[in-house]
């Protein structure tokens, strides 16, 4: 009986080995299914574009990156706080293969003390509030807080509508912002 249950678990990790997105299985599997699909192309460009904008070193809570994949053109859009982040952001889905165009529309946010503050109080506002802070323990909080001259948007994707609208009440507590924009997205929806 004993035996029967290790083979069973040696079964079950072969098995989660071949389906690794590393494992040759997979990799077969993958060129295979790139070869039936004609979009699949641009998938994969679509999920390496996130994930190289995701990895980028200085994006963070306030900067807010989206992009549109048109073929082999990409284009940045958003709002960041340095302007490293813009060039950053460009450079590394340039190097993406299969992308031979990158429209860099990103928007550098001014520099402003005033913005600077209402970053600092909208961020302890949202994610100090305690059914709102188990977003702040992810690499890259979902919820991110754009300031543009005293006008807050709140950009990313949140588990719940009670969530997307908390967020806007805090958002909107906070003294010193002129406007608070929700563009928060609910999961599966």
């Amino acid at each position: 009986m004993k035996r029967l249950g290790m083979c069973s678990c040696a079964l079950a990790l072969c098995a989660l080995l071949t389906s690794l997105p590393g494992s040759a299985a997979q990799k077969e599997r993958s060129s295979a299914d790139r070869a039936v699909q004609p979009g699949a192309g641009q998938d994969r460009i679509v999920r390496e574009v996130r994930h190289e904008l995701v990895m980028l070193p200085y994006y963070g809570v306030f900067d807010n990156l989206t992009y549109r994949v048109d073929g082999a053109t990409v284009t940045l859009m958003g709002q960041v706080t340095r302007p490293t982040l813009k060039s950053d952001a460009g450079n590394v889905v340039k190097k993406i293969e299969g992308v031979e165009r990158v429209d860099n529309q990103i928007q550098v946010l001014p520099l402003s003390t005033m913005d600077d503050r209402l970053r600092m109080a909208e961020y302890r506002a949202i994610y100090g509030d305690q059914s709102l802070n188990r977003y702040a323990l992810q690499a890259v909080p979902p919820i991110h807080i754009v300031v543009d001259n005293g006008k807050v948007t709140l950009e990313g994707v949140v588990a719940t509508e009670t969530d997307k609208n908390l967020a806007n009440i805090r958002a909107n507590g906070v003294s010193g912002v002129f406007s608070v924009t929700n563009n928060l997205k609910v999961e599966n929806r």
